[in-house]
């Protein structure tokens, strides 16, 4: 087989298994890659949690955890109920739902683990100020897990490679020898900064905007969610990268989408009865 010709199916080969691996996020539907097993990942995922809870210094709020709990049971009650009404396949159906509070004033973070193992850091409570503040961020952070963003980033990652390695394939091993004589992974960075990028802050943008639907879904008052990027804009000023380097929206585009969001999604979205 010439190189054309194995060029020719390699192509032919990648395209059709991405193709067959593809599916759309929940509401937004937009198309998703998912090459990864989610299974998987949420095994996985379990497992890093559990290190996390032995590592981490678990905060004796209990008052603060209390809430974070609530949050979160209202948050999965409103998404399963959500889709139940809508006849659609509910995406949060095989999730193990968990809670935790760390100890960390210094982090101004929470995240969500594929699976629903969720984990707020006490640095992050003097920006969300209240408990419509700590539902918005709860929300996003819910969204990503509930749009199963890991395992299309981890799909990407992938499809990613293969693309890079079929591409030296074809340059005759050019990109390699760049990386080699200017001792930089050039061709990762660009790729990063031209594909995987923009692909993670369209991800971030989504959350943004399901997060919104969720916290409004379970009775929580969405207007603060502006308010809390505001705070968190404060924050972090001066650190913000350029948005072209960032995996992230820019703080300025994030709160114009979110303001242009919310208002309607107050009234597409009311509260679910029944919390």
């Amino acid at each position: 087989m010439n190189r054309r010709k194995f060029l020719t199916y390699i192509g032919c080969s990648c395209c059709s298994f991405a193709l067959n691996s593809c599916a759309t996020a929940p509401i937004t539907e937009r198309k998703q890659l998912k090459l990864v097993s989610e299974a998987k990942l949420n095994n996985q995922a379990a497992a890093i949690y559990e290190k996390v809870k032995e590592k981490e210094k678990m905060s004796k709020d209990v008052k603060t955890l209390d809430e974070i709990k609530e949050i979160g049971k209202r948050i999965e009650y409103s998404i399963g109920e959500y889709f139940y009404r809508s006849k659609l396949n509910d995406p949060t159906v095989n999730f193990d739902w968990e809670y935790i509070l760390i100890d960390n004033k210094k982090v101004r973070n929470a995240w969500c683990m594929p699976g629903g193992k969720i984990a707020v850091y006490s640095g992050i409570l003097e920006v969300t100020k209240n408990t419509d503040g700590l539902a918005a961020v709860m929300g996003h952070e819910v969204a990503h897990a509930v749009a199963k963003h890991s395992v299309e980033r981890a799909s990407r990652n992938v499809a990613t490679k293969v693309v890079l390695q079929v591409t030296d394939i074809l340059s005759g091993g050019k990109l390699s020898t760049v990386n080699r004589t200017t001792g930089m992974n050039t061709v990762g960075l660009l790729t990063q900064m031209g594909i995987l990028n923009p692909f993670n802050r369209k991800q971030e943008s989504e959350a943004d905007y399901l997060g919104l639907i969720f916290s409004s879904l379970s009775g929580y008052d969405i207007r603060e969610t502006v308010n809390v990027w505001k705070r968190m804009k404060e924050f972090n000023k001066g650190k913000t990268p350029p948005e072209f380097m960032s995996t992230h929206p820019s703080p300025d585009n994030r709160i114009k989408k979110i303001n242009e969001w919310t208002n309607n999604i107050i009234l597409d979205y009311p509260p679910i009865k029944n919390i």
